[in-house]
């Protein structure tokens, strides 16, 4: 018999045994997974705000590349620490992944980035509105541990914070 779960995956079999069955949340985690796969979605967001508000352009883009700089960080991040996802017998995987590696969780690192980026461009609160579901989305996937999407969560955040500094820059501001 396996053993019982405890510390971080005792926490992925209680977010799952609380989320897991309710109508559309599988659903809903796993198109969240695949929009944000490599970041693609964002990037797509991204493009197609420049596209659609000429006058922001730069801020639309900033959040694109962000979104990529942000992913990139986390899979070389990933390709460092080598933690393998989750694999414990009480916890469903219920969606495919690139990689066994686990962290930081590349889709809340890009989320988080491209939150933040795209939140300028638009002066709405998208962060407070994305992350959360993305976030939790990894937990409910069973696919990464709490501490792999707080650190991407974090990891994203620093990115913005940094390509934010260097587009101001590069405005005078």
């Amino acid at each position: 018999m396996a053993e019982s779960p405890h510390g971080e995956d005792a926490a992925l079999v209680a977010v799952q045994s609380a989320l897991a069955d309710r109508p559309g949340v599988l659903a809903g985690a796993r198109t969240l997974s695949h929009f944000g796969e490599h970041s693609l979605g964002w990037l797509a967001v991204a493009a197609l705000g420049a596209l659609l508000a000429p006058a922001r352009r730069r801020a639309w883009l900033a959040a694109g590349a962000g979104a990529f700089l942000a992913h990139a960080a986390a899979v070389v991040i990933k390709r460092v620490v080598r933690r393998e996802r989750p694999h414990h017998p009480a916890i469903a995987v219920n969606v495919s992944t690139p990689s066994r590696l686990s962290f930081p969780s590349a889709h809340a690192t890009s989320t988080t980035a491209a939150s933040i980026l795209l939140g300028r461009a638009t002066g709405l609160p998208l962060p407070a509105i994305l992350v959360p579901p993305m976030a939790l989305s990894r937990l409910v996937l069973g696919v990464h541990y709490p501490s792999d999407v707080l650190t991407g969560v974090a990891v994203g955040a620093a990115v913005a914070k940094a390509v934010t500094m260097v587009t101001e820059r590069g405005e005078g501001v």
